[in-house]
């Protein structure tokens, strides 16, 4: 086997196991997993084996929540996370992934919305708490096997935080790096894309060198709070909600290209519209207004909120009447129905994200969250002969798209770097040449 190949056998006692290769086109894909998923009803319900670890660089087990009386990490779930009291042992399960799969880097994310802000910001103000949530959490990753932490306190200085802990992640954040360094563990965060929360949660330069890679969650720019219909992850846009403007913005600040890590959704965004849409003639358009409740999935079940798995069975139902338009602005596709409306990403606009992504040299993608995906292959196209069945069709999009995007660029490269040729005065005047050889020619004759 030559060098810098990935091994795929090995023997172990008796039995042959199969070692799998993950991305090779070196950019990351960061892949997050929602644990509570597996409570979705029917074929939404997502355990960690349905998982194709092979399309992704890095998995994010999300959430473990903030234990205000330790200072330490906790489990959110314990029958789900741990193997205590014959529990499923979800940490155990998605660690164990790497000895299949050599490739990937597991760790675990603390916070996400429902854990709020206040704890955080009370523990991180304090450095005696500071200290000893460093120490525990170093205690809480090895004992578990991950291979690092993910940040995901949203946010800093909003909802129940202060304006100090701008300044106090920061201190968190480069506590954590001295402590984590000896065991060579990752230090990740995921940031919120608004420029509000960026201006007044992070210190950008400073984080960045502290920090691994940073998640941009470059979604949920509209939704059912707008009062409006609008894009979930519009590309681009006349304002600085759109992914575009989240990723320079981030860049100004000082965050290097290769820790910039873009988020794209595997999920929609839902609207009842106040009229529905009559008029076969006119295209309907982003920005209508709309209630400020959105409709359920039947599997995530969260009002203004459907899985990409969900959406893409929904728009195959021919007795809905959806009918699918192009945003030209956001550069993202959107489905109406009667009074119905869904904003979402499919595999054009995920390619121009990426596009957008690998132009600016970033490290790479990730995605929130894989549980979301066609993870079962339901909407493959039947009628494709040559690979009938998909499971994973965005994200596997998105590996498709970096590859294809890099070659691009490559490409484009070349072609700078080959200098025009000018022509030589002989060549320029070769038919004038001939007509002087011919004709001494036929002078001798």
């Amino acid at each position: 086997m030559s060098p810098g190949v990935q091994w795929r056998y090995k023997y172990k006692i008796d039995n042959l196991f199969v070692l799998f290769p993950g991305p090779s086109h070196g950019k990351l894909v960061v892949c997050y997993l929602g644990s509570w998923s597996v409570y979705r009803p029917g074929r939404g319900s997502f355990t960690i084996e349905h998982m194709d670890p092979s399309l992704c660089t890095h998995v994010i087990y999300s959430f473990a929540g903030l234990s205000v009386k330790e200072d330490s990490i906790r489990a959110l779930d314990p029958w789900q996370d741990l193997t205590d009291d014959h529990g499923k042992g979800g940490y155990q399960r998605v660690t164990m992934l790497k000895e299949r799969y050599p490739h990937l880097k597991i760790t675990l994310a603390i916070g996400g919305w429902n854990e709020g802000s206040t704890n955080y910001s009370q523990m991180a103000a304090d450095p005696t708490r500071r200290s000893r949530f460093v120490a525990n959490s170093i205690d809480f990753i090895k004992k578990y096997h991950f291979d690092g932490l993910d940040l995901d306190w949203e946010f800093p200085g909003k909802r129940g935080g202060m304006p100090e802990d701008k300044q106090n992640f920061l201190l968190l954040v480069k506590e954590l790096r001295a402590a984590f360094r000896k065991y060579n563990f990752l230090l990740t965060a995921a940031f919120g894309a608004g420029k509000d929360t960026i201006d007044g949660a992070y210190d950008v330069e400073q984080l960045s060198i502290y920090l691994d890679y940073i998640h941009m969650m470059c979604y949920d720019y509209h939704g059912t709070w707008d009062g409006k219909t609008g894009a979930n992850a519009p590309l681009k846009s006349n304002d600085v909600f759109n992914v575009e403007f989240s990723i320079n913005y981030m860049l100004k600040l000082g965050a290097p290209p290769s820790k910039l890590i873009m988020g794209i959704p595997l999920y929609g965004r839902t609207f009842i519209l106040e009229e529905p849409i009559t008029s076969p003639r006119r295209k309907p358009r982003l920005g209508t207004i709309a209630g400020s409740t959105g409709f359920q999935g039947p599997y995530t079940r969260e009002n203004g909120f459907m899985g990409y798995n969900e959406i893409c069975i929904e728009l195959r139902n021919s007795s809905a009447g959806w009918k699918i338009y192009w945003d030209e602005e956001s550069r993202t596709p959107f489905a109406v129905s009667d009074k119905q409306l869904i904003s979402y990403d499919n595999e054009q606009s995920i390619a121009e994200k990426v596009q957008f992504a690998m132009e600016k040299g970033l490290g790479g993608i990730m995605v929130w969250s894989i549980d979301t995906d066609d993870f079962h292959g339901d909407c493959s196209d039947d009628d494709d002969d040559e690979d009938p069945f998909i499971t994973f069709p965005l994200i596997r999009s998105i590996g498709k798209s970096i590859v294809q995007s890099l070659k691009s660029i490559e490409n484009s490269i070349k072609k700078e770097k080959i200098p025009a040729v000018e022509p030589s005065s002989v060549s320029r005047n070769v038919p004038g040449v001939i007509i002087v050889l011919l004709t001494i020619v036929f002078s001798l004759l």
